[in-house]
C-alpha cells in the first residue's frame, strides 16, 4: 500500500513551478488571532453564565475556560503593546 505525502502550502518544495507561496499576511494572522481571543471570551462568558443557572455543575471546566481567555487576552495585548512599541519606533526614525 502506498502512502501519498502531505502536502502543506506554506513548504517551497510543495509548490508547483511558477505558482507563489500561499502564505497569510500580518493582518490576516492578527485578525485571525483576534477572532480566536473573541470566540474564547465567549465561550468563557457562556460557561459562567451555565454555571450560574445550574445547566452545568463541572466548575472545572468553567475555570478553565475563564483562565484560557484570560490568558490569550493578556498574550493579545502584549502582541499589541509590541507592535505599538515597533511603530513608534519606525515614526522615530529618520529618512
Amino acid at each position: 500500500m502506498e502512502t501519498s505525502p502531505i502536502r502543506s502550502p506554506l513548504l517551497e518544495l510543495d509548490r508547483p513551478e511558477g505558482t507563489p507561496a500561499i502564505q497569510p499576511g500580518f493582518k490576516a494572522a492578527l485578525t485571525e488571532s483576534i477572532k480566536k481571543v473573541n470566540d474564547l471570551q465567549f465561550e468563557a462568558d457562556r460557561a459562567m453564565e451555565e454555571l450560574a443557572t445550574g445547566k452545568t455543575s463541572n466548575l472545572h471546566e468553567t475555570m478553565l475556560a475563564i483562565q484560557k481567555a484570560g490568558l490569550s487576552f493578556k498574550m493579545l495585548m502584549q502582541v499589541r503593546n509590541k507592535i505599538m512599541t515597533a511603530y513608534q519606533e519606525i515614526m522615530r526614525m529618520q529618512v
